[in-house]
Formats: structure tokens, sequence, C-alpha cells
């Protein structure tokens, strides 16, 4: 995330369309990315309902009945779900069409790429523990039994927060994503490759010594053998 932590909400490259009639008001362009820094964002995200209408309307404008149709919601919900995501800067009307003696609304997510931004303020790092806690709660799903606390959920965050803040150069990585005439995955690529080599030789050696921190500290918590198909 821009300062210390750095975690991208990734929607797939689909391109824009839409059938245009009468518009009281022209769509607005969408950015390629756009930095999240409202903790509430966050919470938004975690439904699942808000991440299929935003993955919706980042491939085309839609109305309230249209979203409503396609994820099986009332209109009700799916305006309540709207507003929100309005009020977090996710979501935007693009155009307005008049049909008969009614105004549609049409909606657009305001970017392909959101970035969530999280500071050093003591809700950012609670959340980030929560989502720590939930991550590792998941991996005997795997066959990957570990032993987990509060202790160790918070180490881990740290470590993760200091990995992320050395080369973090956000003026670097978002023109490496306006970048023209590529696909989602090559910017991805080339924020990447302009990461590490922007980064000093210091700092490099300081990110190797906290992925091995990082790595330790998770396998000391292994509560047996991992378990593995095939």
């Amino acid at each position: 995330m821009d300062v210390v932590l750095n975690k991208t909400f990734v929607l797939l490259m689909i391109p824009l369309y839409y059938l245009a009639s009468i518009c009281l008001s022209g769509a607005s362009e969408m950015r390629v990315l756009k930095v999240i820094r409202d903790p509430k964002a966050f919470q938004l995200v975690a439904d699942s309902t808000r991440r299929r209408m935003i993955y919706l309307l980042r491939a085309k404008e839609m109305t309230v009945s249209q979203l409503a149709e396609e994820l099986g919601k009332t209109p009700q919900a799916i305006y309540h779900h709207i507003r929100k995501l309005k009020e977090a800067d996710m979501v935007e009307v693009a155009r307005e069409e008049r049909i008969d003696h009614f105004i549609e609304t049409y909606y657009q997510a305001t970017a392909e790429v959101f970035q969530f931004s999280l500071g050093e303020g003591e809700g950012s790092r609670q959340y980030a523990e929560k989502q720590a806690k939930e991550a590792l709660q998941s991996l005997p799903q795997l066959g990957l039994e570990v032993r987990i606390d509060d202790k160790t959920v918070s180490r881990l965050v740290a470590l993760e927060r200091r990995m992320d803040a050395i080369g973090h150069r956000p003026e670097l990585q978002e023109r490496a994503l306006e970048l023209k005439n590529l696909g989602f995955l090559t910017r991805q690529d080339v924020a990447k490759y302009s990461r590490l080599l922007a980064m000093r030789d210091a700092e490099f050696e300081e990110y190797l010594d906290l992925q091995r921190q990082f790595r330790d500290l998770l396998q000391s918590r292994l509560a047996g053998p991992v378990k593995t198909e095939g």
C-alpha cells in the first residue's frame, strides 16, 4: 500500500462497451489506477456482492435494475450497495439516458485497478492483523496445520509492512500502470521490475532478510509435516 502496506485489489481487464441512445450526460473516461485510502472501503470490498458489482461495472456501464437481475438481488439491495460504493469513490455515474418519461442512470467503476493504501494508524494495523489471521486459519484446508497466536500474527504483519515499504516508489508504479498500448498483466510486470531496479543494494539485502524472517516465523508455527496431494 502507498505508505507501508501495499495490497492491490485487481479487476480483470475487459473491454468497455455500451449501447447508447439519448444521453443526457457523457460517460467519463475510466482511470487505470485509483488509490483508495479510506479505511471504510476495505470493509466494503470484503462483501462478495460488492466485489461482483465492481467487477461488472469495470466491464460495462449498468443500471441498478441490470445489476439486480445479473446478481439475483432486489433493486433496493443493489441501490444500497451502489450508494456505499459511490461514497467510497469506487463507483460513479457514467451517464443518464432518457426512456420515455423516465431517466435511467448507468454506473461504472472509477478505475480498472484499485490500490488500497493503509497508513500506520491503529485501525489499519488491526485490519491487517485480522486479514492475516483469517489467512493463517485457512491454511489447514491446504494440508498445512499451523499454530496461531496473536503475537505471531502481529509479528508477521509488522514484517510484511516493512517489506512493502522497501523500495516502494508510488509515483513510479503508478506511471507503470498507466502505460499505453500494454496489457494489464504486462503493466504489472513493468511495475514489479521498476521496483526491483529502483531498490538500492542495501534495501534489497534488507528485503531478502525480512523475507527469510517471515518464512522462518511461518515455518516455526507448523504443527506437523506438510500434507500435499500428488
